[in-house]
């Protein structure tokens, strides 16, 4: 369990310093396979996604398991813990939209906001960018750092790959698109599971740390128990919740997506995020995932 938490911390450390691996990154090839799957078997059936969840994930944690076995579990978990996460990519991406939106580059943030999130750039003017990468900040932190740092500490390589494949498929075929609404259903729900834990763990370090950048944690646990379950998304509600009490601002509103339209609640109470905001919010993400990573190696180190 000490070869994990020390794995857990080399492997956030990797990533504060190089950010993702530039070429070859295991997430994308993932993702590969996974959409050749999707060709192979896609059905408009809820028992077809079931197998494709199923066989993804299950061989995911099959080779986490073997590659925990193979190797000295430190080195291993700390390499594995590197290639899922993406804080750095994540709040440097946030912070470089913030300065392209401050210095009215809308061209240059329209390119920079589908690294952030899975919304029509061209639909969105400089506010709604600013609230889209926000948005995007607060539930990616928890989805790409502080949750698989959380199965880690709790199934080792196993859960960090396990989980990783889990959102990747989320992000994949879990949209409610007309291909994907019953063929994603399992990796939806698959997701949702998954996140019920680390959702609310990144929540509790959003309004703990809202202090240093300016903000309130009982504004945050206030927007939290008021405001998260109006969100459609179980696990973004109260992140989200959390966040916009913590900055101080106002989240929600029309969202526009490659299948669609959606019409998001008002989730806190402050004005709507300003470029100034999503600096804040990508200086918060750091911080949120440095705690994370700290949780998670104690979690390890005190289990059995």
């Amino acid at each position: 369990m000490r070869a994990r938490a020390a794995g857990l911390l080399l492997g956030f450390l990797a990533d504060a310093v190089f950010g993702d691996p530039r070429r070859g990154h295991p997430v994308a090839g993932f993702g590969l396979i996974a959409a050749g799957l999707e060709r192979r078997i896609h059905a408009d059936r809820r028992a077809a996604g079931v197998v494709h969840a199923a066989v993804l994930v299950g061989g995911a944690a099959a080779l986490g398991a073997l590659a925990e076995r193979a190797g000295p579990r430190v080195l291993v978990t700390a390499a594995a813990t590197w290639a899922v996460l993406g804080g750095a990519s994540l709040a440097g991406h946030g912070a470089s939209l913030a300065d392209e939106l401050a210095a009215g580059e809308l061209v240059a943030a329209r390119r920079r906001l589908p690294s952030l999130c899975g919304r029509d750039p061209d639909s969105l003017d400089a506010a709604g960018m600013a609230r889209a990468g926000t948005e995007s900040m607060a539930e990616n932190t928890s989805d790409a750092v502080v949750a698989p740092l959380f199965w880690g500490a709790v199934a080792g390589v196993p859960g960090l790959l396990a989980y990783r494949a889990v959102n990747t498929l989320d992000a994949m075929v879990g949209y409610r698109s007309p291909r994907h609404l019953r063929f994603g259903w399992a990796s939806a729900r698959l997701d949702d599971l998954a996140n019920l834990v680390p959702s609310r763990l990144a929540a509790l370090l959003f309004a703990a740390l809202a202090p240093a950048v300016g903000g309130s944690p009982r504004a945050a646990l206030a927007a939290w128990r008021r405001d998260a379950r109006a969100h459609p998304s179980p696990n973004a509600g109260p992140v989200e919740a959390a966040a916009a009490g913590a900055l101080g601002v106002g989240l929600g509103g029309r969202t526009v997506y490659a299948h669609g339209l959606e019409e998001r609640p008002r989730l806190g109470r402050g004005p709507a995020p300003t470029p100034g905001d999503l600096r804040r919010a990508a200086r918060l993400s750091r911080l949120v995932g440095a705690a994370a990573a700290l949780v998670a190696a104690a979690l390890a180190a005190a289990r059995p």
